[in-house]
């Protein structure tokens, strides 16, 4: 009886911090095509999600970015949001970690009209990258416990008077399940199985060592024992390329045609002879 109260309960604020807070749109959605294109095996796709949860992810990590996913690439049969064989059916070709249905690949068109930044590793080969994709691929269908009613309470209050330096912290409250799923671990974890760095690291680059702050060290320290990654690692990572697709995509700006301005207050920048 216990276990069926709590799953119902888990249930209930999982719904509500699922539902999206106001009307979205994002501030520049390039082609899809164009975007398509840009993407490679191994590179990963941070998402600004507009949900409940969302807000609170990004006011705890101070920033743009709620969700991190995968791109795995097409792979036969894995199509559609029913990963069906129809031909017709758009391939799944980013993997993510969900709080309420776990790990599992979905097509890129979930996100295509949010806003969105591509982060690229650098110098892996070919064998490399399918090594990380293939430890994401292996966990499939695994299942966060999302009974734990402390993991889950805790994001019902998204503004908590707590410092700074503390709120990365406050993720980690509770059993950790759910954190994993809805943080980025899974993705930090695939890199981390080739011995590739998210965050920056005391190293030796051609002889010369590269240290941090003792309290950045401290703070790497923390978040890789507790599996406390988030999407903005990436993003702010020193091992990560950000690519944009629209420049990927031999951008002139000579070749540009600047719209007529819609309302009275646009202005169309002066031609610059």
């Amino acid at each position: 009886m216990l276990d069926r109260i709590k799953e119902y309960l888990s249930g209930a604020i999982l719904r509500y911090l699922s539902k999206p807070t106001a009307r979205y749109a994002p501030f520049f959605a390039p082609d899809p095509e164009v975007f398509r294109r840009a993407l490679q095996p191994g590179d990963i796709l941070l998402i600004e999600g507009n949900t409940r949860l969302s807000a609170i992810i990004k006011f705890l990590t101070q920033s743009t970015w709620s969700h991190a996913a995968l791109y795995v690439g097409a792979r036969p049969g894995d199509r559609g949001t029913n990963h069906t064989d129809d031909p017709d059916a758009e391939p799944n070709v980013l993997l993510e970690a969900d709080a309420e249905i776990g790990v599992a690949t979905v097509p890129l068109s979930k996100y295509l009209h949010y806003n969105k930044r591509i982060c690229r590793p650098v110098g892996l080969n070919d064998e490399s990258k399918r090594q990380v994709i293939d430890y994401a691929l292996a966990r499939i269908g695994k299942l966060y416990d999302s009974k734990q009613i402390v993991d889950l309470a805790r994001y019902l209050f998204p503004y908590p008077p707590v410092p700074v330096w503390f709120r990365r912290r406050l993720l980690a409250i509770g059993s950790g399940d759910p954190t994993k799923a809805i943080c980025s671990t899974l993705i930090a974890q695939a890199f981390e199985s080739i011995r590739y760095p998210i965050l920056p690291e005391r190293v030796a680059v051609k002889g010369k060592i590269y240290g941090v702050a003792p309290f950045v060290q401290s703070e790497v320290a923390h978040i890789r024992k507790h599996g406390l990654y988030t999407p903005r690692d990436f993003d702010v990572s020193p091992f990560f390329d950000i690519i944009k697709p629209t420049l990927e995509d031999d951008f002139d700006y000579h070749t540009l045609v600047w719209a007529p301005p819609d309302y009275k207050t646009d202005t169309i920048p002066p031609k610059v002879s």
